[in-house]
């Protein structure tokens, strides 16, 4: 069996099955439990831990999805790299359902989440002016267009507090700042990552266009988990390959994210 991993992806239930020679842990972080039990196998030659964001009875809504457990518990396990499959709704036309985005920016519109494990015993920045793993993201961009996917190199996604769904007037707003993409669950993931010193990369498959961008009554809980549904085995193909295509030696600057930085406690 595989204890440790060096990749984790953070997603829905259906990529449970992506694990070879599988085993379940249960791990407790100084932030409480992550969201489910976490799965520790392999892809190929490649270990893995996998994380239920939702829990895998989706019981956690995105504001109450335990964000610091699950990054913590994932490096405590050796993990280095993260891939972070998620639905998102597109605010531009061009990018319909099906279209997969690979963002390079973000824009947080979250508010009450705990973002930060440096929120006592002395202040810790650490840069966040590019969200995400280049190396992660050419890597996913390289194997999405091999396989086939409409492929959107870069873009901002914008993260919305949730559960609710964007009034038309919002979507519009965020489409007029040139925003491509609406998810709810984007951050706190990309900054807690790099506050421990991991590579994050987003791959967002787009469901729906959100309110603003389409006539219509607008996009519903059941459209979104039923047109992931559709695509989540060409998804867990996407996931499978970008795993086995990543670096084993990071090339990022993603691993010195801290370097010069006084830490209050030792990471695991």
């Amino acid at each position: 069996m595989v204890t440790r991993a060096d990749i984790g992806v953070i997603g829905g239930s259906g990529f449970y099955s992506l694990l070879d020679d599988a085993e379940e842990i249960e791990l407790s972080t100084p932030y409480g439990p992550p969201s489910d039990t976490v799965t520790v196998g392999r892809i190929g030659s490649r270990s893995v831990a996998f994380i239920p964001r939702h829990g895998r009875d989706h019981r956690f809504p995105p504001h109450r999805i335990p964000y610091r457990a699950n990054l913590w518990a994932l490096r405590s396990l050796g993990v280095r790299q993260v891939l972070a499959p998620s639905a998102v709704g597109s605010l531009k036309a061009e990018y319909g359902p099906g279209a997969l985005v690979i963002p390079d920016q973000l824009v947080d519109r979250t508010s009450g989440r705990a973002q930060t494990y440096y929120d006592a015993n002395g202040a810790v920045h650490v840069s966040f002016a590019d969200p995400y793993c280049p190396s992660g993201r050419a890597v996913a961009v390289r194997t999405a267009q091999a396989d086939g996917w409409q492929t959107v190199d870069g873009g901002t996604l914008v993260v919305i507090e949730g559960p609710r769904f964007s009034t038309r007037a919002e979507s519009q707003w965020y489409a007029s700042n040139g925003w491509s993409i609406v998810g709810m669950t984007g951050f706190p993931e990309a900054i807690l990552a790099r506050e421990l010193a991991l590579c994050y990369t987003s791959i967002s498959l787009v469901t729906d266009h959100d309110a603003g961008v389409e006539a219509g009554e607008g996009v519903t809980h059941d459209e979104v988990l039923a047109f992931f549904a559709q695509n989540v085995t060409r998804m867990r193909t996407l996931v499978s390959e970008t795993v086995q295509a990543l670096p084993e030696e990071r090339p990022c600057p993603c691993g010195s994210a801290l370097d010069g930085i006084k830490l209050p406690f030792d990471l695991p």
